[in-house]
């Protein structure tokens, strides 16, 4: 019982050092593991034993027989799951053919560049060289989130490694689960026929599974045939009845199946689908807590002391700045990526938690066949993996700065509100090549808002997970221009330090509309611009137009021309390199003026002769 807590205890605490030091959680978490494991055992422990034994051994431990791997099998299911759950058609689509080639030139160059340079290093066999590299190939997006999140990056390099990341998962544990069956069923010959017929029964039974339970619960929760307090634990429970029942027709095909089963439904129309993706984070959350001590505190000490040597070095060294730049290189070659975010790509490529857990997985499996040379393909993997999130954590900054991706100025726009004025002023934004991104509660405006090809997010403003979407880290502006002056004032207050590096903006309330004496300084466009003007004007005129300004005296004129006039509303002042300035209600003057610049504005057309 002691134990078991202490896990659970221990897994959250390194999850809080994680978040409080901007760290991977997966790197503390397996510290404490070989802490509490074999470190314990061989110099901490009077009798030589591990402070938590994670396999029964006659005496003490938490699992009797294979229950470990069970529990590993199942931890992995449901966190598979839940990355299914989050990749969607309409945004991999947008991430361009990089994404494509990385996940499958990228992966070809990793699976042999990898399994070669480990068997002339370590003289291993084929089979096993080849199941290490495919165990290598994800990059977990667990891993790289917290690595990402708090590097201002282009919005293409940060996007492109979360992309790899979430789609790799699944090909690399598909990949090993093909290797693994040539090593099991192929016995000495290694790559036969009743391998690859195994091979398909594994697509063939995982496929089928996974979209018939995705469907079959989506019609359930839209039917209301589940109360809404049994929905997340139902939801639950048919992942791990999938994962079971499609292993029981062909070993190892639960994982392709879960993987599946969360790509219909995370694309499909579910009800209360955000409900369901929250529930199974912080599951996933747990589950990872928990295994990478138990995966990390099973290992041997004896397990360690085989990598103590020059050749692991040296086989890290291949795989880290050799082989990533090399397929990074090759599947980005004629991309519109500069060199320098390929270098930069090619050094962020932590290893996760379906590579830990799938290596502990099927190297206890081989050891207990006695295929020559298991006994490495554990710790082999931890080194890849502890050894790519050290590096990646604590230098990707540095290493951003060195090549010059880290963005010196974020200079892209977050707009709360996605109303039709509100779109009018993004599309605008988008098709001057400034990154836009519009967040709103309301679905209809974001479907909108996704018809003009914006960025566009159902996301409640209160909710934390703003903060941690590693495709804002460019986002140097903030407009809050929703209809409710509580919900703006709100969004500047808490948002402004992540967003509004360069500027945070808000549209006046009514009050401070009737009251001269009240102009706050993050007003946006004029003291007499609030919600039901803007969106009036949008109403009646809905264009946004250009005029040519020719010195400071006429932009002035303009201004006053557009006061006077309640269907014209002044947003931007645009200069003659097309740099755009948000006109702000408290600034009221502008010094910045010149011959070539515009004046930006909402409504009907200016009368140019009149002004």
């Amino acid at each position: 019982m002691v134990e078991l807590a202490g896990i659970i205890i221990l897994g959250i605490l390194a999850q809080w050092v994680a978040w409080k030091f901007k760290i991977p959680a997966i790197l503390p978490l397996i510290l404490i593991g070989l802490l509490v494991g074999p470190i314990a055992a061989e110099f901490l422990s009077e009798d030589g034993t591990k402070w938590i034994e994670p396999i029964w051994n006659g005496e003490k431990g938490l699992f009797p027989g294979e229950g470990l791997y069970y529990f590993v099998s199942l931890a992995i299911s449901v966190i598979l799951f839940e990355g299914g759950l989050t990749l969607k058609r309409s945004e991999i689509k947008n991430v361009g053919p990089s994404i494509t080639k990385l996940i499958t030139l990228g992966s070809i160059v990793t699976f042999f560049g990898a399994a070669i340079a480990s068997h002339f290093i370590f003289g291993l066999s084929w089979e096993i060289c080849f199941l290490f590299s495919a165990l290598i190939i994800v990059t977990g997006p667990t891993v790289i989130t917290p690595i990402l999140r708090n590097i201002p990056l282009k919005k293409d390099v940060s996007t492109v490694l979360k992309w790899e990341g979430i789609l790799i998962d699944p090909i690399g544990a598909l990949v090993a689960v093909l290797v693994f069956e040539f090593i099991s069923v192929g016995g000495d010959s290694g790559f036969t026929k009743t391998a690859f017929i195994e091979f398909g029964k594994i697509i063939l039974f995982g496929t089928t599974f996974g979209f018939t339970f995705a469907h079959a619960l989506a019609f359930a929760i839209n039917k209301n045939l589940i109360p809404h307090y049994l929905l997340n634990v139902v939801s639950l429970s048919t992942v791990l009845l999938v994962y079971v029942e499609s292993d029981v027709f062909a070993h190892e095909s639960g994982l392709l199946a879960v993987v599946v089963m969360g790509m219909v439904l995370g694309n499909g129309k579910l009800q209360n689908i955000k409900e369901l993706l929250y529930f199974k984070e912080s599951l996933s959350v747990l589950l990872i807590s928990i295994l990478f001590i138990l995966l990390a505190a099973n290992i041997n000490i004896e397990d360690l002391m085989l990598l103590y040597n020059w050749e692991t070095a040296i086989l890290f060294a291949i795989v880290v700045f050799i082989i990533r730049p090399l397929a990074v290189f090759l599947s980005t070659y004629g991309s519109k990526l500069k060199t320098k975010e390929k270098l930069f790509i090619s050094w962020v490529g932590p290893r996760g938690i379906v590579a830990a857990g799938i290596a502990s997985l099927f190297g206890s499996k081989l050891l207990k066949q006695g295929v020559e040379g298991a006994e490495y393909i554990t710790p082999l993997v931890f080194m890849i993996v502890l050894g790519t999130v050290l590096l990646n954590a604590t230098t990707a900054r540095v290493f951003a700065k060195i090549v010059g991706v880290f963005l010196t100025k974020s200079e892209g726009i977050l707009i709360v509100g996605a109303s039709k004025f509100s779109r009018l002023i993004g599309h605008y934004l988008e098709e001057n090549n400034r990154h836009v991104v519009m967040i709103d509660s309301n679905q209809t405006n974001i479907n909108s808002a996704k018809e003009l090809g914006l960025e566009a997010m159902n996301v409640n403003i209160y909710s934390e997970t703003l903060t941690d979407n590693i495709e804002l880290n460019d986002i140097g502006y903030l407009m809050a221009m929703t209809g409710n002056s509580d919900i703006n004032k709100y969004t500047i207050d808490r948002f402004s330090k992540n967003f509004g590096e360069h500027g945070s903006f808000r549209l006046v309330s009514i009050d401070e509309m009737n009251d001269d004496n009240n102009n706050p300084t993050e007003g946006l466009f004029s003291h007499t611009d609030d919600y039901i003007k803007l969106t009036e004007v949008a109403r009646k005129y809905p264009a946004i137009h250009e005029i040519d300004i020719n010195d400071k005296a006429h932009y002035d004129s303009l201004i006053d021309a557009a006061n006077k006039d309640k269907n014209v509303i002044p947003l931007f002042i645009k200069s003659d390199e097309g740099d755009l300035q948000i006109i702000s209600s408290f600034s009221k003057n502008i010094d910045t003026i010149k011959e070539g610049y515009k004046l930006v504005y909402l409504g009907k057309h200016f009368d140019v002769e009149e002004v």
